[in-house]
Formats: structure tokens, sequence, C-alpha cells
């Protein structure tokens, strides 16, 4: 077989399956009603699924937007309350050290003082019992003052 002969085989034939499919649809009556074709159908098929993934895509975009703007409202809410909370604590936790603080100042003062009134006391103690004992030995020792008037 030659080259040009290759070439319009495959042209030939589909001429002739062309030819027979026309007549054919040529011969076939036109239905009564018009029912829309299997391509039709198939493009009315896929409009409506484009149309209901556009209002599932849409209805899904709206959930999640909601629901993302309500975790952040209650986010910021939580956040709020807990500073709300650490700040309190914090300004209670403050006010009672300062009593705490002052009570513990006041008690010191006071046993500071008491301390130093025990020390007093026992000086003062210590130093007429000194003077006692002074006394007593002076009495004792002739040419004292105490002596003089201890003979009287």
């Amino acid at each position: 077989m030659t080259t040009s002969k290759i070439r319009t085989l495959p042209a030939a034939l589909a001429l002739a399956l062309a030819a027979v499919g026309v007549s054919a649809v040529a011969q076939t009556a036109a239905p009564a009603t018009a029912e829309p074709t299997l391509t039709e159908r198939a493009k009315e098929t896929g409009s409506d699924a484009v149309d209901a993934t556009k209002r599932t895509t849409k209805k899904a975009v709206n959930a999640t937007e909601n629901g993302a703007e309500k975790a952040w409202d209650a986010t910021k809410r939580t956040t709020k309350k807990a500073v709300n909370a650490t700040e309190q604590g914090t300004e209670k936790a403050w006010d009672a050290t300062k009593r705490t603080t002052k009570k513990a100042t006041h008690a010191t003062k006071n046993v500071a003082a008491k301390t130093g009134d025990a020390v007093e006391t026992a000086g003062h103690k210590t130093a007429d019992g000194m003077r006692s004992a002074g006394h007593a030995i002076g009495e004792k020792v002739p040419g004292t003052a105490e002596h003089e008037a201890a003979k009287k």
C-alpha cells in the first residue's frame, strides 16, 4: 500500500460511518414529547451539582466564620476574666501582706518595749542590790560614812 491510500482509508471509513449515522437519524421519528437528551441531562445535573456545591461551600464558610468569631469572643471574655481574677488576687495578696507586715511590726515593737522594760528593771534591781551590798560592806569598814552612821 502506498502512503496516499493509507491516508485516505481512515477518511473514507469515517465518511461511510457518518453517512450511516445520518440516514439512521433521518429514519427515526422525532418523539412526541421533547425529552432532554442524555447530554442535556448531564449538563443540568452538572449545573445542579455546581450550584449545590456553591451553596454548601457558602454555608460552610459562614459556619466557619461564625464559629471562629464565637471562639474569638469566648477567648477574649475568658482572658478578661482571668486578668481580672489575677488582678483581684494580687490585690488581695498585697493587702494581706500589708496587714500582716503591720501586725508583725507592732508585735516586734511591743516585744522590744517589753524587753527594754525587763532589761531596765533588771538593771535597777542589780544596781539596788549592789548599793545594798556596798552599804553592808561600808558599815563594816572603819572610816566610811556608812560605818559612822551604823554606830549612831
